[in-house]
């Protein structure tokens, strides 16, 4: 069975939520319609005219891409232009385009986590918290011949986690009380006759963005026909989300040794370096995509170095004139995601058993050339 475009995205957006993303980023479906079955899925960083071949070769329904392609307001949609070419041929053969930005930077598991992992950062934080996770607490009432399954289901869901405990709940046992109605199919009882049953209250933490999801595996799990239950939301605070990464390099190394590895790691032929090759590092920040803003931020977290792209003449200037270091690894870096984001949508499909594919781009969208 092919999974929805609208199942596809519910899928993604575990990954990396939309309430994610910084303000103003230009995310989500941005060409095409989800209202179809998706047969075939392409990941990529960039969505260039040899991108969009490859889709229309592997015969995909959708691209979804970290790199928007509408990214300022249109003026117009004339074909005969690069950008209205380029749309024309995605239209015309049916292929939906969704944008995962800045959500997908800051996402635990996305863009940043990986490129850190790449660098065999440990003790990992953030270059700048931007989101943190409000909480829920949902209360639901089950039979005791049904707490286990309906506890597992909510678990399974994504509720009960306080910090780094997870499978938290409070059980308290107690009865039941109700009568059916005469148009009801009650599991247990039997119409208009009062009824008391051994039930057990069950109370678990549910992150926000999180509640449709459990809600729903609880009504699913749940035998009774009208589920007693109670969602509110919480004056704490849950995890927190930023942008960036923050940490300990497996070993003190140079400058010039941690731009080799660099090099190697993000498989780019060159990269640019601000500071003294022969300094020590012991502590690094990794940003993917351009980071020029963000040295103070790196410094203010006690990195020795900066790991990022676009660094421009004058902001390198002032890193330099500060003490800060910087290794300069590219834009492109973020290709990281698109293997990464195409393992996570097929076990998320193997879990669901949809039959739908999912590969990633093999097309390099660099726009630089080094000579």
């Amino acid at each position: 069975m092919f999974a929805k475009g609208a199942a596809v995205i519910q899928l993604f957006e575990e990954l990396a939520p939309k309430h994610y993303a910084m303000p103003d980023d230009k995310i989500g479906l941005q060409l095409g319609t989800l209202n179809k079955e998706i047969r075939h899925i392409l990941v990529a960083l960039d969505v260039t005219e040899a991108v969009v071949e490859e889709a229309i070769s592997q015969g995909a329904d959708l691209i979804i891409a970290h790199h928007a392609i509408i990214f300022r307001a249109l003026a117009h949609l004339r074909t005969d232009t690069t950008a209205g070419r380029l749309y024309e041929k995605l239209i015309k053969h049916d292929i939906a385009v969704y944008i995962a930005h800045t959500n997908l930077d800051v996402a635990t598991g996305g863009v940043n986590d990986l490129l850190a992992g790449q660098l065999g950062l440990t003790d990992l934080g953030h270059l700048e918290d931007v989101h943190t996770e409000k909480l829920n607490k949902l209360v639901v009432f089950v039979p005791k011949t049904h707490h286990e399954e309906v506890q597992r289901a909510l678990f399974n869901a994504g509720a009960g986690h306080i910090g780094q405990y997870s499978h938290c709940s409070f059980n308290t046992e107690g009865q039941g009380t109700f009568m059916p109605g005469d148009s009801t199919q009650p599991f247990i009882g039997a119409q208009g006759k009062f009824e008391r049953v051994d039930e057990v209250r069950v109370e678990t933490i549910v992150p926000e963005a999180a509640a449709r999801r459990v809600v729903q595996a609880m009504l699913k799990a749940h035998p009774y026909e009208e589920v007693a239950y109670d969602l509110y939301p919480l004056d704490l605070k849950g995890r927190v989300f930023g942008l960036g990464r923050v940490g300990k390099l497996p070993a003190p190394v140079t400058l010039a040794e941690l731009a080799g590895t660099a090099k190697q790691a993000f498989d780019v032929p060159t990269v640019r370096v601000v500071g003294d090759l022969t300094r020590t590092v012991r502590k690094a920040a990794v940003l993917g995509g351009s980071g020029a803003r963000y040295w103070r931020s790196a410094k203010f977290a006690g990195a020795d170095v900066l790991v990022t792209g676009d660094i421009d003449y004058h902001s390198a200037h002032d890193a330099l004139a500060d003490g800060m270091t910087i290794i300069d690894v590219g834009h492109n870096v973020e290709k990281v995601m698109k293997e990464a984001v195409a393992k996570y949508m097929r076990e998320r499909f193997t879990e669901k058993r949809y039959t739908t594919t999912v590969t990633a781009s093999t097309i390099n969208t660099e726009v630089f050339q080094f000579v």
